[in-house]
């Protein structure tokens, strides 16, 4: 397969001391949908913005499209549509008028300006808020807009950084909707930065988890959650008997803090009885299928911290005076 974008050793270290991406190395083919999931702070944003040659990297190369980030940024900006955080959409100006100054921007002329942005607007239903203008639309809506707004030039690639980030559940799986039909629709590589595992579990077709500047592991999302290697329990009991728990074949691994225990079971359904006769007297009592943040939680120790601040600086401090 074609690599659309290929990433080496790529490295941005803020400061003389903060290194917010550390040596990362990747291949995307085209078509694909990657996942860098990860928590806020962990690098996802900085390595994008490196692919856009919006920020330089400190050392490392990347092609995007072909396209070297450093000797070639004008031709891999061509090549690229990104929907950043936080909406850059101008709210005075209608989205019809938002779309058509992106186009004048990009060069793009008369006719086929307009059948474009037609057809943008379709595939993101808002032709019928287009001459609206964008102060009016939901946070929902902005979002469509600018998904239009990306794909209007028609890219090679995509770039989604934390496409549906404070949007409430309702919103997020209607653009989630969106996104997918517009990768087939469009016919485009995407890369998408979040920090919502159903998200990279249900958009993306492989998945790097990134922590700390590092990829710690990329894989497709069924791959990832099979390591993990059973269904996992996880049970409050006042004086368990872990020594009943020994021997048993199905049990793969055992974790225990305070009055909880955490078994990593195989065909948990069917064993469920039987580990709840033998550990003791149960307050409470979970059962799931692995998540991709029990895959984060397998290869770094701890889950994904969702509500950490944006950007994660001070935790960056910390993490480098540690190092230290």
């Amino acid at each position: 397969m074609i690599s659309t974008i290929k990433i080496e050793n790529l490295t941005k270290i803020y400061n003389g001391e903060i290194t917010a991406v550390d040596n990362i190395s990747l291949d995307i083919e085209k078509g694909e949908v990657l996942g860098l999931l990860g928590p806020n702070g962990a690098g996802k944003t900085t390595l994008l913005h490196m692919l856009a040659t919006l920020i330089a990297p400190t050392s490392g190369k990347a092609w995007v499209n072909g396209y070297d980030i450093r000797k070639h940024p004008s031709d891999v900006r061509k090549s690229i549509g990104i929907v950043f955080q936080d909406p850059s959409s101008d709210d005075i100006l209608t989205g019809y008028e938002n779309l058509e100054l992106h186009g004048l921007m990009y060069g793009m002329r008369g006719r086929h300006r307009e059948e474009r942005i037609e057809h943008v607007l379709e595939l993101v239903d808002l032709t019928d808020r287009a001459d609206h203008r964008v102060r009016t639309y939901s946070g929902g809506m902005r979002r469509r807009l600018e998904l239009a707004r990306g794909l209007l030039h028609q890219p090679k690639i995509m770039f989604l950084d934390e496409p549906t980030l404070g949007l409430d559940p309702q919103t997020r799986e209607r653009l989630w909707k969106y996104i997918g039909g517009l990768v087939k629709e469009e016919e485009i590589t995407v890369i998408i930065t979040t920090h919502y595992m159903e998200e990279a579990d249900r958009l993306c077709d492989r998945v790097a988890i990134i922590d700390f500047g590092k990829i710690i592991v990329d894989d497709s999302p069924e791959d990832l959650k099979r390591v993990i290697g059973g269904d996992l329990i996880t049970l409050k009991v006042k004086d368990p008997d872990m020594k009943a728990l020994e021997g048993m074949e199905y049990i793969k691994k055992v974790d225990r803090k305070d009055s909880y225990v955490c078994l990593t079971v195989t065909d948990a359904g069917k064993h469920l009885q039987e580990v709840l006769r033998l550990i003791g007297e149960v307050e409470n009592v979970e059962l799931h299928s692995p998540t991709l943040n029990d895959v984060f939680l397998h290869y770094t120790g701890r889950g994904i911290r969702e509500d950490s601040p944006e950007g994660g600086y001070m935790e960056r401090i910390a993490h480098y005076r540690v190092k230290r």
